[in-house]
């Protein structure tokens, strides 16, 4: 049965800058209909930033508090996303048990909801994206660093404390670059910032047997090394570039391989990285999951690249929103609130 159209607020709060949203989404499909986007600053500025932010686009687009379904917040953890409270987020300092949920829904009389931002991408692929018509989906991020989203038996799962789905944590080898404060871990092997300390350590080896890889020819060069850098080598054929690709990939299949055994998914939708370069994983990626995972759950999953690409933020806060649970009459209850004069944080 299709999804009437909903109405959405979103909000995507990150370190460096912050966006809020207006969105529709109907059946399969969303569309972001307005947008303004900020620097974010400390706590205070930035949520009078996005509340004034909320106004302005409720104001130029004639909306009134009983015409949003719920607003969604996307945010780094840890958070509590039963009780609605941001817990000091690493990328965000200030933020201490800031309880974003009912600061929402006290200004502007709309039901909120809040995921941290794997969980919010999650559910972006699971309903507008490439894990569109799944009941069982594994969201990997893949990007500056390693985790998980996951959707299992058609409802996001997040665990006891919202701890679910931080794959990267994972210890893969004794031995290997650092990713999540452990070394050999999942994030280290399968990140771009795992990426570059591989590639960094395999020059080195390099220089110190005389040699002078193009991929970084002196020392001079090992701290700009980047992930980027080495998919842009691989894809022109260099050897040591395409080793950094070979191993990761290898530890891609290796934990993707557990998650198959473990959770039974079928489909792993795979961002950032290998979404981009999927190319220079997919080969050596399946032959490990082929060789390591059991046969009956590998055959009914499949591993591809998300496809939301770099609108993906946007449509995570707007996701957030479409899966909240409102309360019956909350908005006709509230709506009152609905574009208010600006009040103090």
């Amino acid at each position: 049965m299709a999804m009437r159209m909903k109405r959405l607020i979103g909000y995507d709060i990150g370190g460096t800058k912050c966006c809020v949203l207006y969105g529709t989404a109907e059946s399969d499909s969303v569309k972001v209909r307005d947008k303004i986007r900020f620097e974010t600053t400390d706590v205070d500025a930035t949520i009078r930033s996005l509340f004034s932010a909320t106004r302005a686009i409720m104001s130029r687009n004639s909306l009134t508090a009983g015409a949003v379904h719920a607003a969604g917040v996307s945010c780094g953890g840890p958070l509590d996303s039963r009780r609605g409270v941001i817990m000091s987020p690493p990328n965000l300092p200030g933020w201490d048990d800031i309880r974003i949920v009912d600061m929402i829904q006290k200004e502007f009389g709309i039901p909120a909801a809040v995921q941290n931002d794997a969980n919010a991408c999650a559910l972006a692929e699971w309903k507008f994206g490439a894990g569109r018509g799944t009941e069982n989906m594994i969201f990997m991020t893949f990007g500056t660093g390693l985790g998980a989203g996951l959707i299992l038996d058609g409802h996001l799962y997040s665990g006891t404390n919202d701890n679910a789905g931080e794959i990267g944590h994972i210890r893969l080898s004794d031995f290997g670059p650092v990713g999540y404060g452990k070394a050999g871990s999942f994030e280290g092997f399968c990140s771009g910032g795992g990426m570059a300390q591989l590639a960094k350590s395999l020059v080195r080896e390099k220089l110190q047997m005389g040699e002078s890889p193009a991929l970084c020819p002196d020392y001079e060069g090992i701290d700009s090394l980047t992930a980027k850098k080495v998919a842009e080598y691989a894809d022109a054929g260099d050897g040591l570039a395409l080793e950094v690709c070979r191993i990761t990939a290898s530890f891609l299949g290796r934990g993707i391989s557990m998650l198959i055994d473990v959770l039974n998914p079928e489909r792993v939708v795979i961002g950032s990285i290998y979404e981009r370069a999927a190319h220079l994983f997919r080969e050596q990626m399946e032959a490990v999951i082929m060789k390591e995972a059991l046969p009956n759950a590998r055959k009914v999953c499949r591993v591809v690249p998300a496809e939301l690409g770099d609108s993906i933020g946007d449509i995570a806060a707007l996701s957030v929103a479409a899966e909240a649970s409102v309360p019956v009459g909350f908005a006709a209850a509230n709506a009152v609130a609905a574009v208010s004069a600006p009040k103090e944080v």
